[in-house]
């Protein structure tokens, strides 16, 4: 059965949050999403609010972009979020949107190389590994989390080209598309198994989907989460768009329409 969730976008200011995030779990939604976008929220601060507001809701983080966060802070701050709230926390790293990279004097030279070392070093951190590497843009000596979560929570790569997708499969625990059709969905999966395959691992891990909907019509979005099920979804969360309603009532949509006809 595929999971449903909902996004908080960074277009809505941050004192909305709270509403939204106990309408969401007092109403069954099960993720709650949440985007790191420059230069409006962050990821952690918020996942965090929402952890401490809800008892029962998974949040989710995507993405968190590496060329702004040191890898070190990024397990700290990961673990300490796991301890606090046991299973509750997904967080997802992406190389980041490169123009606002660029904006910051962040943007590497080749993001898929820091994005492979990133991520590397970032579940052996949260593994409770010492870590010593140096490579390219990650440099490490003895690095050791005192706190590591025990187990890690799962690590997500966001992809969006055919090299992410099979990076995110030989990485990753599961993979996070922003907004693709089925279609694109599907030639992704297929990279993202190569890339499995080539690091010795079987099936897809958690596909998680983001969903544009302009229009809470139920049936027509059934339609659509089905589609993205049958292209491989795991798990789908809803990006309502501006004016389409408010988003404490689509919590009350995806966790009770929705959730009636995706079965």
């Amino acid at each position: 059965m595929t999971t449903l969730g909902l996004i908080f976008p960074p277009d809505l200011p941050p004192e909305r949050l709270r509403a939204v995030a106990v309408a969401a779990d007092d109403a069954g939604v099960e993720q709650l999403w949440l985007w790191e976008d420059c230069f409006k929220e962050s990821g952690v601060a918020p996942a965090a609010a929402v952890l401490a507001w809800t008892e029962r809701l998974t949040v989710g983080i995507g993405l968190l972009p590496v060329p702004l966060r040191n890898v070190a802070l990024t397990a700290m701050e990961l673990a300490t979020l796991e301890r606090l709230f046991p299973g509750r926390v997904v967080p997802g790293v992406g190389h980041g949107v490169l123009d606002w990279m660029g904006q910051v004097g962040a943007r590497a030279e080749s993001p898929m190389t820091l994005l492979r070392e990133y991520t590397t070093a970032l579940q052996a951190l949260l593994r409770g590994e010492r870590v010593t590497t140096s490579g390219r843009y990650v440099h490490l000596d003895g690095v050791a989390l005192d706190w590591p979560p025990s187990p890690a929570p799962p690590l997500l790569v966001g992809a969006m080209g055919d090299r992410t997708s099979a990076l995110a499969g030989e990485l990753g625990e599961g993979v996070i598309f922003s907004e693709m059709s089925a279609d694109r969905v599907r030639e992704a999966l297929q990279h993202l198994r190569a890339g499995r395959q080539k690091a010795g691992r079987d099936g897809t891990g958690d596909v998680v989907v983001f969903l544009a909907v302009d229009a809470l019509d139920v049936r027509a979005v059934a339609n659509q989460v089905q589609e993205m099920e049958s292209a491989g979804a795991t798990h789908v969360a809803l990006h309502v768009l501006d004016g389409a309603i408010p988003l404490e009532d689509a919590a009350r949509f995806v966790a009770q329409e929705l959730r009636t006809l995706v079965g």
